[in-house]
Order: structure tokens, then C-alpha cells, then sequence
């Protein structure tokens, strides 16, 4: 019985939806005409033209006289008109539907082709958008799995470089300390280089576990931990200047982390081939007239992305802003270089949207 009520109350269901549908078409006033019909009835006009003047008092000499010729002529060129128009109409939404097909990307989501035309290009167009939705749900969901099993491989090798690498050559730089206390002077020299080359080994190990797993970002939060990231990346020419503010409105830690990384590749791209001298990291809450929500904005003076292709830093970055329903851009920085922002939409019902940061 369960399942007869359940199959009754989806056919009700369904047929609520048909005449809510059909009452929706009514009130618009269009009328969704098959491409079929509208070829079936210009034709059907034509021939039903002709009939009615051959049956009636038209009649067409031997040889054919110019009057008439013209007449005939001019039918020709009505129906022929008529024809190329009613196709034109009903391909229109084809071409558009392929030029979209075409420039899709799940990595850049946009807008979706306009559902009109002929009711059978209007349904291909629908069934397209519909397919594409799916395909970036399921892009989005399998995007966050395996970037939620490669924060957990970064966990593990951060773990294992801090605890194994990390203490193994702590206790090499103190066999060495003891040794330089008693080799002879002509090597102390080579005993002190050693120290020191390890020192920086040790130095760096450690600069690659805080960078695969940001400790800071769970235990300072996301305002130190993008200062840290500032910081850091100050060296060798490059000056990071950042402007965040302390009192940010709560985010996910999902969202938290999305905002590290991406900020984290920003700079890494600016660093290693934007060839800039400055850089500046801003984070700032977007007021309620600019959606709310949270605005990240690397930008350096560089030599801008150019015409390259896209690398893998770039497209992971659109993978992480996929994964939490974010809009991410990369543009032509004012003067030169390059703005990478990462607009990050506030939570359903999160009211500290509604105040105001400072622009960047």
C-alpha cells in the first residue's frame, strides 16, 4: 500500500507540475511552437495557395507571359523567404547552444545558455544546462575529496618530516658540536661548515612542514596565519606587504583553508615567475551591496600573465574555489601585474556580513 500511495502522490505531483507549468506558458503568453510545425505549416500555407489558384480563374499561358512569370517569381521568393526565416529562428538557439558547448569549462563556472527557440532546441538547451549542473556538482564533490585527501597526505608528510627528518638532524648537528669540540684546529673550519650546512638543512625541512601544514592557520587563525605567509615570502627581492584586519567575521574552516591556499599559491606564482619586487596581500569583508562574503586580493607588479596557458598552480586554485562555491579571477593589475581575487560567499544566514572592511 505504501508504494501505490507513493506512486499515486508522484503521478498528482507530476500533474501539478504540468499545469502549473502550462499555466506559467499562459500567463507569459508564448507559445513554445515545435520547429516541425513551423516548417509543416509555411509549407502547407504554399501548397495550399497554389492549390487555390489553380482551381480558381488563374491560369498560366503557353508560352508563359512576363506577368505571369513575375507572379510565379514572386510566390517562389515568398516561400523561399519564408523558409530561410523560419529556419534561421529555429537554428538560432542551435549555434548558440554549440558556440557555449564549446567555451565550457567546469573550472570557470558562467552563465548558462538561454533556454528559447523551437520546443526541441528549447529542450536540447534545457537538457544541456541541466547536464552541466550535474557535471559540476559532481566535479566540485570529487575535486573535494581528493583535495581533502591530499591535505591529509600534506598532514602526514609535514608529520613525518618534523618528527623523523627534522629530529634526525638535530641530533647530527649535535654529534657535530661534540666533534668540533675536540678535532684539531686545522679542521675545526670543516667541522663548522658542516654545522652550518645542516643547521640550513634543518632550517629548511622545517620551512616545508609549516608551509604543507599550516599550524598557525589552527591555532592563531586565518588573520596570523596570511600575516606569517606575508612574512615568509619577504626575502630575495620581494617585499609582501599585507593589510588584514583582526576582527574578521567567522568563516568555515573549509573556507578558512581555501583562503590560505590560494593565497599561498599567489605569492608562490609571484615569487617564481611574475619577476616582482613588490607584492600585497589584502583580505577584507565585502559589504552587503557587493554580496558579503569575503574578498581576498593578491597583487604584484610583475609581468602579468600575458597570453600562457593556464598551469597546474592556477587550475588548483580553481579547483579549491569550486570546492566551496567561490569566484575566483586573475587580471591585469593596475600598473602592471597581476591581481589574483578570490571573492568567498557568506554563509547562509551569517549576519557579520553585514559589516563594512577596508578596501584594499
Amino acid at each position: 500500500m505504501g508504494v501505490v500511495t507513493d506512486i499515486r502522490s508522484r503521478s498528482r505531483s507530476a500533474k501539478l507540475a504540468a499545469g502549473v507549468s502550462c499555466e506559467q506558458a499562459g500567463r507569459s503568453g508564448k507559445r513554445n511552437v515545435s520547429l516541425f510545425w513551423r516548417i509543416f505549416s509555411l509549407n502547407a500555407a504554399g501548397l495550399v495557395v497554389a492549390t487555390a489558384l489553380l482551381l480558381g480563374p488563374v491560369t498560366v499561358s503557353t508560352p508563359v507571359l512576363a506577368g505571369e512569370a513575375l507572379v510565379l517569381l514572386a510566390g517562389l521568393a515568398a516561400m523561399l523567404a519564408g523558409n530561410a526565416v523560419v529556419l534561421r529562428i529555429g537554428l538560432t538557439p542551435l549555434h548558440r547552444l554549440g558556440r557555449a558547448m564549446s567555451t565550457a569549462d567546469l573550472l570557470v563556472p558562467g552563465t548558462r545558455p538561454e533556454v528559447s527557440g523551437p520546443a526541441e532546441a528549447a529542450q536540447l538547451i534545457e537538457t544541456y544546462n541541466t547536464m552541466l549542473d550535474r557535471l559540476q556538482a559532481e566535479r566540485a564533490a570529487g575535486a573535494g575529496r581528493a583535495l581533502q585527501a591530499q591535505e591529509r597526505e600534506r598532514h602526514r608528510i609535514a608529520r613525518e618530516l618534523h618528527d623523523e627528518v627534522g629530529q634526525t638532524l638535530t641530533a647530527v648537528l649535535l654529534q657535530l658540536k661534540r666533534v668540533a669540540d675536540r678535532v684539531p684546529g686545522e679542521l675545526r673550519e670543516e667541522v663548522t661548515l658542516a654545522q652550518e650546512a645542516t643547521r640550513a638543512g634543518l632550517d629548511e625541512i622545517r620551512r616545508i612542514a609549516r608551509r604543507l601544514r599550516p599550524g598557525v592557520l589552527e591555532e592563531l587563525g586565518l588573520a596570523s596565519a596570511l600575516r606569517s605567509l606575508a612574512a615568509e615570502f619577504t626575502h630575495h627581492g620581494l617585499t609582501v606587504q599585507h593589510h588584514i584586519p583582526g576582527d574578521l567575521p567567522p568563516l568555515a574552516p573549509e573556507a578558512e583553508l581555501v583562503l590560505y591556499r590560494v593565497a599561498q599559491e599567489g605569492l608562490t606564482n609571484t615569487a617564481r615567475h611574475a619577476g616582482a619586487d613588490r607584492a600585497r596581500l589584502t583580505l577584507r569583508p565585502l559589504p552587503p551591496p557587493e554580496g558579503g562574503g569575503m574578498e581576498l586580493l593578491v597583487r604584484d607588479n610583475g609581468s602579468g600573465l600575458g597570453a600562457a596557458a593556464e598551469g597546474a598552480g592556477i587550475r588548483g586554485m580553481r579547483e579549491r574555489a569550486l570546492l566551496i562555491g567561490a569566484e575566483i579571477h586573475f587580471e591585469p593589475a593596475p600598473g602592471g601585474g597581476t591581481d589574483v581575487r578570490l571573492r568567498v560567499p557568506a554563509p547562509p544566514g551569517d549576519r557579520s556580513a553585514d559589516r563594512t572592511g577596508d578596501s584594499p
